[in-house]
């Protein structure tokens, strides 16, 4: 490694430039062969980590949502949930109910996909860049419970419910059938 490049690691290191630290090199390359100006290099360079900043933070906040799984619009099954409607989840996957600060709640029976659609909404909130958390009903509870037992229920209310854009809670309604002859 040249005197040069090692002084432009140090730097990037220094500047927190990670992705720019590894593909300097190949942009500058580019940028010559096209016999570019300095400033359509600097331009590229930034642009580079701009790119690779946006992306990283994609995925942390893809982390911080605990989605269940990876589900998207485009892999909804409206042919099997042929009651689903269409337009109406095609524009929500616009997310501009998130701008107007409205709330939704997806109602159905037990499998035809509500679940689907909220981590499909969840999920193109964080390629939006908005704060998103997923949790289930029955989870929330526990740890609004456990919150407050430890004293910590404000902290818990600002972080984890208030703090989101987002929040979305998936509801699991399970029929129980008992004998209530006993009662009689």
């Amino acid at each position: 490694m040249s005197l040069v490049a090692e002084r432009i690691a140090q730097h990037c290191q220094h500047l927190r430039l990670i992705h720019l630290a590894t593909e300097w090199p190949a942009i500058a390359d580019t940028s010559a062969k096209r016999q570019d100006s300095l400033a359509d290099f600097l331009d590229r360079l930034l642009a580079a980590e701009c790119s690779a900043r946006d992306q990283r933070t994609r995925e942390a906040m893809l982390k911080l949502a605990t989605l269940p799984s990876i589900k998207t619009l485009e892999g909804y099954d409206f042919a099997f949930a042929s009651g689903a409607p269409r337009k109406q989840i095609t524009e929500l996957g616009g997310l501009a109910f998130i701008e107007r600060h409205e709330n939704i709640v997806l109602l159905g029976p037990s499998g035809v996909g509500k679940t689907h659609i909220a981590s499909a909404l969840a999920l193109k909130s964080t390629q939006a860049g908005i704060k998103t958390r997923f949790i289930t009903a029955a989870d929330l509870m526990i740890q609004l419970s456990l919150a407050k037992a430890q004293g910590r229920i404000t902290e818990y209310m600002n972080r984890a419910v208030i703090g989101p854009r987002l929040l979305v809670i998936d509801c699991v309604f399970r029929s129980i059938v008992t004998d209530h002859s006993e009662l009689s």
